[in-house]
């Protein structure tokens, strides 16, 4: 059986869509068998492929192909991920918990507005 990688993918429930899945294949967040891969590219048993999912990175072999979109327990057979990728995805999110990111969504105070004004100005005035 010969199946397309986009639509391996969307049936291995990687993403959501076969459009999203041709989208990150073309943008080159999948690798297959080590290279750059086209969304036509057909899929083999025991291919390692590398992807992309939000922030995280995966990399999986191919176990059982099909072109059909099942539970997600079905979907769970039919790749295999590697040991070095689930210690990579566990390390980096530790990493990500113990330093999250620092931005606030909230709009500046009038209090926090007069600061940015002073700052502005003392910086022209030193030009």
């Amino acid at each position: 059986m010969s199946v397309r990688l986009d639509k391996w993918l969307w049936a291995a429930r990687f993403y959501k869509t076969r459009a999203i899945a041709r989208e990150m294949i073309e943008g080159g967040k999948v690798h297959y068998n080590g290279y750059r891969a086209k969304p036509s590219r057909l899929v083999e048993l025991d291919a390692n492929i590398k992807l992309r999912q939000g922030l995280d990175e995966k990399e999986i072999i191919v176990k059982l192909i099909s072109e059909n979109r099942g539970p997600a327990a079905v979907a769970i057979t039919f790749y295999e991920e590697t040991e070095q990728s689930i210690l990579r995805r566990q390390k980096m999110s530790e990493q990500r918990k113990l330093n999250p990111p620092i931005h606030s969504h909230e709009k500046p105070t009038k209090k926090d507005r007069r600061a940015i004004v002073r700052f502005k100005n003392i910086n022209e005035s030193i030009l």
